[in-house]
């Protein structure tokens, strides 16, 4: 049994951030009722490739990206466009906790869909919206992409290499973490509305906006800036105050030393055979080794060629400095503290009984996290969803599926 076994969330959210927020309850154990169009479904269903591949080794057409953020969750295809659709996603939000959407917004209201038409049907309802700038303002009626977002929200002004550099630039995070960001954030914020319906017995609407999240991350940067007057600047790999601290290359990889003061420095010194080093005037304290950026740091990028990342992450690493290799994902996954942490998970899969994929981070010791199912296909779950939550019997069925207003996986 999960933490939120026994609530019920209606998934309307499609792409990432609020399919996001829905996996995450899923884990922690909720059952969750992914709406799709019928036909084609979530957007990143063909958002491939690369595609799972079946026992056969064959290409599935189920796109890695859409599995990636949908684990655990009942597919149901259902048309929102035809009267019959709209009504049958108001019975089930009828007899639901929580409802997430990110449509743009005002746009369900077309369709009865709604907060407002919704709580009046179930004043319990906690209806979350996700959409790139929220419910008020300006740019309230835009679509939101995280590209854009990670560019306006400022993330990518401090993101890259230093100008005078070569590759010099503005950079997006390698994944969408504007998205990712706001799953979170509308997770945390559906539990505490969750909890708060204890108390007063009434649901509210939370309205969650990409942008807002992406500038509320941006943490100590935009608080240095409120504090100085002095906008942010990149620095790539390096630190803009503590020297060093920075990526090295190796004979083979590249590798990341993190010193954070004066006696790391001397260790570090010592543990890579360099421990006349911190003799030298110009690199004693930090400050000295900050003005003197240049001289330590080609000194050392020399002196790092000479053997191999590993060989350098072991000697560093006894001597207590922090210090990592940079690992492509592969290496990720391989690495002896993620394989000790089981972040790996296998869960069987119609076409794949050993399909593989990385879980749940939260470890809990009452309510662990159970892999219920993977990523469902489009519309596996019709059927048994409209049957045993609204009763609907099979002579029902067929007629809502020869009208085309649901779909059922064969």
């Amino acid at each position: 049994m999960g933490a939120l076994t026994g609530l019920r969330v209606l998934d309307l959210s499609r792409v990432l951030a609020g399919p996001w927020c829905g996996q995450v309850l899923a884990d922690l154990g909720a059952e969750v009722i992914k709406i799709e169009r019928p036909h084609s479904g979530d957007d990143t269903r063909g958002w491939g490739p690369p595609w799972m591949q079946t026992a056969a080794g064959e290409s599935s057409g189920q796109a890695s990206y859409y599995q990636s953020t949908n684990r655990g969750k009942l597919s149901v295809a259902i048309d929102l466009a035809s009267a019959e659709g709209q009504e049958l996603v108001r019975a089930l939000a009828a007899s639901s906790d929580v409802l997430i959407e990110n449509y743009k917004a005002g746009s369900l209201a077309r369709y009865g869909l709604d907060y407002a038409t919704l709580a009046a049907l179930n004043p319990r309802l906690v209806y979350c919206s996700i959409t790139g700038f929220g419910q008020t303002g300006p740019r309230a009626e835009e679509p939101g992409y995280d590209f854009i977002i990670q560019g306006i929200g400022g993330l990518m002004s401090i993101t890259g290499e230093r100008d005078d550099l070569p590759g010099g630039g503005p950079q997006k995070v390698g994944v969408a973490f504007s998205d990712l960001m706001t799953g979170l954030y509308s997770t945390v914020a559906i539990q505490a509305a969750l909890l708060s319906r204890e108390r007063t017995g009434v649901g509210q609407h939370i309205d969650m906006a990409l942008l807002d999240v992406q500038v509320a991350t941006l943490a100590n940067q935009s608080m240095n800036y409120l504090a100085s007057g002095k906008v942010p600047q990149r620095f790539g790999n390096a630190h803009a105050n503590i020297v060093p601290y920075q990526v090295f290359r190796a004979a083979d990889r590249d590798f990341i030393i993190a010193c954070g003061n004066d006696s790391q420095f001397i260790a570090l010194c010592q543990s890579i055979g360099l421990p006349h080093l911190p003799d030298d005037p110009r690199f004693r304290r930090n400050a000295d080794r900050v003005a003197h950026r240049g001289e330590i740091v080609e000194l050392l990028s020399a002196h790092f060629l000479g053997r191999t990342a590993d060989e350098w992450v072991s000697c560093i690493h006894a001597s207590k400095v922090p210090v990592g290799a940079i690992n492509n994902i592969a290496q990720s996954l391989e690495e002896p503290q993620v394989i000790a942490r089981e972040l790996m998970v296998k869960i069987p899969h119609p076409q794949n009984p050993d399909f593989a994929m990385v879980g749940s981070p939260i470890k809990m010791s009452g309510t662990p996290v159970e892999y219920v199912r993977p990523a469902p296909m489009l519309g596996q779950h019709t059927d048994e969803v409209l049957a045993g939550r609204l009763g609907l019997s099979s002579e029902q069925l067929g007629q809502l599926k020869r009208s085309g207003v649901i779909e059922q996986l064969p």
